[in-house]
């Protein structure tokens, strides 16, 4: 069983870390195979210390650690991907934090996450290369809905399961996704969704990265893909997301 291993070699992204003490300091980690860990990086905040400059937030690592018995310690660690941008640009490192987040909240210590692992690796590169952000941000949701099973109903009502005509319908985060007119009618729920919007979420549902990136969505649009799919989100996690204030907060003082 992994959770038995005293030893063991993974790569891992750092999702979190904690001052310990005087010089040490505790990560929380995702890996492939183990899901999130917990490991103390003793020393590591001593300037001379070699692990120092291999255990910043959001890097790939790879990583030897050792079993004690409340968390794991590390023994090595090796940068193999740093994603700088992150680090040098405050919003691209907010939307960091928010991918982070999410995957925080929806992975179990110790959890298989092979998937998961893949999706916010290849998230966070696509955050330091030039495609907007925001786009990011959604088609990651989408995906990481979809990997814990809540991928919310976009084609079909989710009351009545019957096929979406090509108009502005409605998204009750309640049902699962989008409702048409009769049964948002019927039950008073939903919040409205215009018609680019749920194709747009269609489209970022459905299709890879490659084709997802370069499609050029307005202001208007991405801040209702914002609202609908953090309403979502909020009524998945049953919570609010640290994250999402920190964002608008940054989007406030540039306007």
């Amino acid at each position: 069983m992994p959770g038995r291993e005293r030893t063991l070699r993974t790569e891992a992204i750092i999702l979190r870390r904690q001052e310990i003490g005087e010089a040490d300091r505790l990560l929380v980690l995702l890996t492939p195979a183990h899901g999130k860990l917990r490991a103390l990086a003793k020393g590591a905040r001593k300037p001379i210390a070699r692990k120092a400059g291999h255990l910043e937030l959001y890097a790939l690592v790879d990583m030897q650690l050792a079993r004690g018995r409340e968390w794991y310690y590390v023994r090595e660690a090796e940068t193999k991907e740093p994603f700088l941008p992150l680090r040098e640009d405050l919003l691209r490192t907010a939307y960091a934090s928010h991918l982070v987040e999410l995957i925080d909240r929806f992975t179990g210590e110790q959890d298989i996450s092979r998937a998961e692992f893949a999706l916010l690796r290849d998230a966070l590169g696509w955050l330091c290369s030039d495609a907007d952000p925001r786009t990011v941000a959604r088609y990651y949701e989408l995906r990481l809905l979809a990997l814990a099973g809540f991928a919310p109903a976009l084609h079909q009502c989710a009351i009545g399961q019957e096929e979406l005509r090509p108009q502005d319908q409605y998204f009750s985060p309640p049902d699962g996704g989008a409702l048409c007119p009769d049964h948002h009618r019927d039950t008073g729920r939903g919040m409205p969704i215009s018609l680019p919007a749920l194709k747009t979420l269609r489209y970022m549902q459905t299709q890879p990265w490659e084709a997802v990136r370069v499609v050029r969505i307005g202001p208007a649009l991405h801040l209702e893909l914002e609202r609908l799919m953090l309403a979502y989100l909020t009524f998945v996690l049953e919570q609010r997301l640290q994250s999402v204030e920190f964002l608008r907060r940054l989007r406030r003082e540039e306007a």
